[in-house]
Formats: structure tokens, C-alpha cells, sequence
């Protein structure tokens, strides 16, 4: 008596516990939108001696930062930018402050709907974890985990929420990234690898003719009008000095073509054959001939080049750095013969030498500067950039070789997730594999009772260390909301590609669940589950009394996780945040996910579950669980009942019934599918002919008839009560 009233009233702390977190997760208010007094201590504590601030001309999205007159920033919200999804599925939103050289001052997440965050780990954790961005320049890279390397900078990660904080890093460098570099506060592609080289090609050729060669882009073309000229100078102090007259404006100053003669389609055909090949003998492994030919009172080649042997005219511009050509870059070309070709005035060829690691086939400006003499001693110039692009027939490009660092970087957000999960992915495979040989082979395994049960703890040892501790497999209520909130909302792979053991376990939950139904999961793969059978398990081997709950008060008490199942989804579709919070009738947050480290109220409920569970097997499992209900409930579709029975269960035999510790089998002998957890003991007692009682009887029958050769045989009723 003593022992049934202490269940019981342990049972009744614990549900009071329960109603406890739902009242105060329906009085709780999701996380406010962004408060611009948020954003302001943001500002105030990275940059303190900030002022003023106004939007950017031409970005709003975008705070510039002022001590008085001076500029010392620049603020935005990461929401104005990139809205990548969360574990919850939605954006986060994080305040970022930069200063004027493109280094991070400050950066605070500022709203958030992660339920790990909501009610779980400490907020301040979250907030400890973006101030290790504090003094990291917006060109970086930045990666959780791991070690620091020349390319990368590595911040330290936060247990338990390590989904959200990859997207609190994505969404933070990402951004500074794209705004330092609208800002000019950074080079855009500072630090990107260049490709490989491109090969041109020396073999193919084809007569062209010049309009041939200035069509399809072979040859290109700047005409600048002494008007165009004389603008670029107007609000300087050049302007009007040497000024066309109105009109002169539309005269050319200088009609100027580019070309690479390298590939033989375009220099046999301008230069002719023996000067092409004098050329090409001419030039070293790694350099490049250009063709610059002008008409205009311009020239682009000055004279500069006769005094200080520099052409200062003209240079060429590649991956954002210059280069000039000097007196011995430069051949005389005096000869063409393309056909059509107009006569030109001034022409020359430039050679790009090895040092300057010209790729031919990446886009490049030939920039011809002008000059306009302010003063004796004073000048202004303005430049004009003519681009250039080879065509590609002319030249091929190796496929580039990246290191898998560098192409991870490249990946989506849950490609970079999934490989720096390998091993636990792997370690999950080789687990769900053993999980389908012991199912499939469950009829061979039962008949060796010891061995299967060694198998099925070890499993449960797997499933509780490995998926729940250290992988944080935990699958949850929130799991299915999120799912069916998406449903309506907007569904997106990549919601549910974030998180890759829980992607796993869904999709292997949902293949079982057709085959096996809920029993499976909620038996081999829950790791509270695996917890509390363990614990069990080891309450009866010290002799702990073991307490049955009368099977009349047990079918009505397994409704209550439908009816919290309800709740929770009607909730979800006002509110998904208070759902979320709500969803703590789920002790897996804390003993699983948190490894115990919350605040009392929720490690007391953990316990108290974990306390009954002592004296009566899986008691929240069997009746609280709504992630039990919500994979009970695709049970009905199952395709195969895979656990044997026979006539005499339930009448006479009622064994089985006695002994399933979740009660999953009615008194009538056949076996509740949606309360099963397929622990198999049901399954050792049918192929035991010394412990299933029909096999006993039958098996004594035969023994009998061999003792006794023709006698009939008796079968007595046998009824375990």
C-alpha cells in the first residue's frame, strides 16, 4: 500500500509541475519585435562616443555614426539584409556596428524565435557568443568551431544551440560582408582566389575581317568626343581649360581600339603571318601582346615614355590592381593587314610582362588618362576605362582546384552543417542499420533471449550516450509543428536540411512508422525514452518494487498526451512561439538536450518523471508524451503486424498481458500497436516453449505421445491470472 501511494503521489507533484509550465507558457508573451531603444545600447556600447546618427544616402537600411561632426560608423539591422532560417525556421534579427576602417564594434541579436532560446539555454550565453565578433574586420572568414587558420578566424560554439548559432554567424559576416562593401569599407573580393589561368588557344584559326573582328568582340572600341572630355572635368579645377568650342563638342579627341593578339584568329589576321610568328618568338612563357591603335589629336602615347621611359597614358587594370608599360614593353606596329581595317595614325603593341600575372581570359580595362594643365606646376586628370573581354573560343580554363575548406565555404549554410557532422552522421547510419537487422531478424533473435537482451541495452546505452547527449538527437513535439506550421506558411527544404540528425531521424521515424508504426521509435530511437527504461531496468535488478496501474485507469489515463497533442497544435496555429513554450510538457529539453543544466523548476519536473518511472515503467511515455501521440497516430497506416500471436492469447493464456511493462497488450490478448514500445518480450515468451504456456502444452504432448505410443493426447487450460 505504501508503495502504490508514493507512485501516486509522486505522479501528482509531477503533474503538477506540468500544469504549472502550461499556465505559465500561456500567460507568456513571445519575444517583442525589434525595439529601436535595443538598437540604440547596441550602438552606445560598441561606439560610446556616438551622437548622431542619420541613413545612409541611397541605403535607409544602412545608420551612419557620429561624434559631432565626425564620421565614427555605420549601424544596420541583419533582417534589412539576408533572411536565412533559423532551427525555428524563421529569420533572426541581429544589430551589427561597424567603424569607418570596416571593422566589427558591436553585433547583438535583437529578436529571435528559437525555442532553445525562448525557454532553454540563457539568453546571455547567446549574447556572450556574438561579442566574440568585437574587433573581427568585415572580410573575414569566419567559422563555429574548430581551430583558427590563415583563412579563417574560428569562434567558439554554444552547446546545445549549435544550429543557431551557425546562423547568427552566417547572417552576421554575411552581411558585414555586403555592407562593407557598398560602403567601400572593404574590398569586396579581398582574399578570393583567383582561378587558374586561362590557356589560350594557338592552334585554331579563321580568316576574319575587321568588321568580323569588331563584331564579335575580338577588337574593342573607345570614342571619346571633346565634349565627353570636357565634362568629366566640370566642378574641379579644370574646368573650362581647354574647352571645346560648342561646336567642337562632338569632335573626336580620340577614337581608340584595343586587342590581344596572342590568340591567332586576331593577330594573324592584323599583323600577317611573319610578323605574328617574329612576335610570338618575341615573347616569353607567361606574357601577353596587346594592340592599342588610335586616331584623334590625342595620343595615348604621350611623351612621357622619351623622358622617364614610362607610357603614363595608358595602363591596364586586372583582379583591382594597375599596371604601366615601359619603354621596353613597346613595339612599333606599322604594318596591318586585316581587311577593311581603317588607316590609324598612332599604333602600337604592348607586352605584359611575367611579374604582372596577366590571365587573358578574366576581364580586363585598358585606362587611358587625360590631362588638363591647371597651373605651371598643376594638373587634373581624368580617367577613361575601355573593358575588355577575350571571347571565349580563343582560350579554355582548368576546372579551378579548391582544398575542401575553400569549397565548403562556398556551400549553403546546410551543406557546411551536414559535413561538419560527419562523424555523427556516420555513427547514425551504422546505428540505424543495426536497428533494421535486429527488425528484420527479430524472429531469429528472440528465440536467443540472453543475447537479445544484451543487444536491446546496448542499443539503449547508443541511443541515450550517442543520438541524445553527444549528437543531440533528441526529436520533439516542436519537430511536428514546425513541420505543419511550414505546411501552411511556406514549406522550405532548407528549414529542416539545417539540423542533419534530426533530418535523419525524421525521415528513417517516417519509413518506420509505415512498417512498424510508433513502436520503434518510441521503444529503440527516443533517448528519454532509452533513460527512463534503463533506470528501470536497473530499479529491478536492485529489487525496487515494480507497480501496475489497474488497466481500467490506464486506457483512460494514455488519452491525456491527445489531448496535450491538441492543445499544443491548436496553440501552434495562433501562435508557434507559445506553442514552442508550452511544448516543455517535454522533459527532453533538459535532461537531454541541456544535460540538466537548467534552472530548478524544470530539472525538479525532469526528475520527478525519472523518479516514478523507478517504480512503474515509462510513465511518461505512456501517458504525457505528445510526440508519442502525434507518431501513434500514422500508426493505423502501418503495412505489416510483425509481432506473432496465437488463438490462445488472451484465452486462456494471458501471459503476455501480465508481463508487457507499458501495457500494450489488452486483456483479450491482442496487442495495442499505437501504446507498443516493441521491446520484443512478448515476442521471447512465443517462440519460449518453456515459458509460453500453449508451446509448453505442446511441447509436453509430444513427449507424452512418445512415452505413450497411440494414447491419446490430453491439453489441459492453462490460465495465468
Amino acid at each position: 500500500m505504501f508503495g502504490e501511494f508514493f507512485v501516486i503521489a509522486v505522479t501528482r507533484i509531477a503533474l503538477s509541475f506540468l500544469l504549472l509550465f502550461l499556465a505559465s507558457a500561456v500567460s507568456a508573451q513571445p519575444l517583442s519585435e525589434y525595439d529601436p531603444l535595443a538598437g540604440r545600447q547596441v550602438i552606445e556600447r560598441a561606439i560610446p562616443e556616438v551622437t548622431d546618427f542619420s541613413p545612409v544616402e541611397g541605403n535607409r537600411a544602412v545608420q551612419e555614426l557620429y561624434a559631432g561632426e565626425e564620421l565614427v560608423g555605420y549601424a544596420y539591422q541583419t533582417i534589412d539584409f539576408v533572411q536565412t532560417p533559423a532551427y525555428s525556421g524563421k529569420p533572426l534579427n541581429a544589430m551589427v556596428v561597424l567603424d569607418t576602417e570596416g571593422v566589427i564594434k558591436g553585433s547583438k541579436v535583437i529578436h529571435h524565435d528559437e525555442p532553445i532560446l525562448l525557454i532553454g539555454i540563457p539568453e546571455q550565453k547567446m549574447h556572450d557568443f556574438t561579442d566574440q565578433y568585437a574587433g573581427l574586420k568585415a572580410d573575414q572568414r569566419v567559422t563555429v568551431g574548430g581551430k583558427s587558420s590563415e583563412r579563417r578566424v574560428a569562434v567558439d560554439g554554444l552547446s546545445g544551440a549549435t544550429v543557431t548559432v551557425m546562423v547568427i554567424n552566417e547572417v552576421i559576416m554575411r552581411t558585414a560582408h555586403r555592407v562593407g562593401g557598398e560602403l567601400g569599407l572593404i574590398e569586396v573580393n579581398a582574399g578570393s582566389k583567383r582561378p587558374p589561368v586561362a590557356e589560350v588557344d594557338t592552334e585554331s584559326f579563321q580568316d576574319k575581317t575587321w568588321d568580323e573582328l569588331t563584331g564579335d568582340g575580338s577588337v574593342r572600341r573607345l570614342l571619346l568626343t571633346r565634349g565627353t572630355v570636357d565634362d568629366a572635368f566640370i566642378g574641379g579645377p579644370a574646368e573650362g581649360v581647354e574647352a571645346a568650342a560648342p561646336d567642337e563638342r562632338d569632335d573626336a579627341l580620340i577614337d581608340l581600339y584595343v586587342t590581344y593578339l596572342n590568340a591567332p584568329t586576331i593577330g594573324r589576321n592584323l599583323l600577317g603571318e611573319s610578323e605574328y610568328q617574329w612576335l610570338m618568338s618575341e615573347l616569353e612563357e607567361g606574357e601577353h601582346a596587346i594592340a592599342v591603335m588610335a586616331n584623334g589629336e590625342y595620343s595615348f602615347k604621350g611623351s612621357g615614355y622619351v623622358r622617364g621611359g614610362i607610357f603614363d597614358r595608358v595602363q591596364i587594370r586586372q583582379f583591382g590592381d594597375t599596371f604601366n608599360f615601359r619603354d621596353l614593353d613597346f613595339y612599333r606596329l606599322s604594318d596591318v593587314y586585316a581587311e577593311g581595317m581603317p588607316d590609324f595614325s598612332e599604333m602600337a603593341i604592348f607586352i605584359a610582362r611575367q611579374q604582372y600575372k596577366f590571365d587573358p581570359g578574366t576581364p580586363w580595362s585598358l585606362e587611358l588618362t587625360v590631362k588638363r594643365q591647371t597651373g605651371p606646376l598643376d594638373s587634373e586628370f581624368a580617367v577613361f576605362p575601355l573593358e575588355y573581354q577575350l571571347p571565349d573560343q580563343y582560350y579554355t580554363r582548368a576546372e579551378p582546384l579548391l582544398t575542401e575548406e575553400e569549397w565548403l565555404e562556398e556551400q549553403p549554410l546546410w551543406v557546411q552543417v551536414w559535413y561538419q557532422k560527419e562523424f555523427q552522421l556516420m555513427v547514425l547510419g551504422a546505428g540505424i542499420l543495426v536497428l533494421l537487422f535486429i527488425l528484420f531478424f527479430q524472429d531469429w533473435l528472440v528465440q536467443k533471449p540472453k543475447m537479445m537482451r544484451w543487444i536491446r541495452h546496448g542499443f539503449l546505452v547508443y541511443t541515450l550516450f550517442f543520438i541524445g547527449w553527444y549528437a543531440l538527437g533528441q526529436l520533439s513535439i516542436v519537430n511536428v509543428l514546425t513541420f505543419v506550421n511550414s505546411l501552411i506558411s511556406g514549406f522550405t527544404w532548407e528549414t529542416f536540411l539545417i539540423d542533419p540528425m534530426l533530418f535523419i531521424l525524421w525521415s528513417v521515424v517516417a519509413g518506420i512508422v509505415l512498417l512498424w508504426g510508433r513502436a520503434v521509435y518510441c521503444g529503440w530511437l527516443c533517448p528519454f525514452g532509452a533513460l527512463q527504461e534503463l533506470i528501470n531496468e536497473i530499479a529491478r535488478k536492485l529489487k525496487v518494487p515494480q507497480y501496475t496501474v489497474p488497466f481500467v485507469w490506464h486506457e483512460r489515463l494514455w488519452a491525456i498526451k491527445y489531448i496535450i497533442l491538441l492543445v499544443l497544435f491548436g496553440v501552434s496555429l495562433e501562435s508557434m512561439a507559445t506553442a514552442e513554450q508550452m511544448a516543455e510538457v517535454e522533459p527532453f529539453k533538459t535532461a537531454i538536450t541541456l544535460h540538466f543544466d537548467r534552472s530548478w523548476p524544470f530539472v525538479t519536473y525532469a526528475v520527478l518523471l525519472l523518479v516514478v518511472n523507478i517504480f512503474t515503467r515509462k510513465v511518461y511515455c505512456r501517458y504525457l508524451c505528445p510526440l508519442g501521440a502525434a507518431l501513434a497516430l500514422p500508426t493505423k497506416l502501418r503495412v505489416f503486424d510483425w509481432l506473432k500471436r496465437r488463438k490462445e492469447c488472451g484465452n486462456p493464456c494471458r501471459l503476455c498481458d501480465h508481463e508487457c511493462e507499458v501495457q500494450a497488450i489488452h486483456p483479450d490478448g491482442t496487442i495495442n500497436y499505437m501504446e507498443c514500445h516493441y521491446c520484443l518480450d512478448c515476442q521471447m515468451t512465443y517462440f519460449d516453449d518453456h515459458k509460453c504456456p500453449p508451446l509448453i502444452v505442446k511441447r509436453r504432448g509430444k513427449r507424452r505421445g512418445q512415452n505413450a505410443p497411440g494414447r491419446p493426447e490430453e491439453i489441459p487450460v492453462v490460465q495465468v491470472s
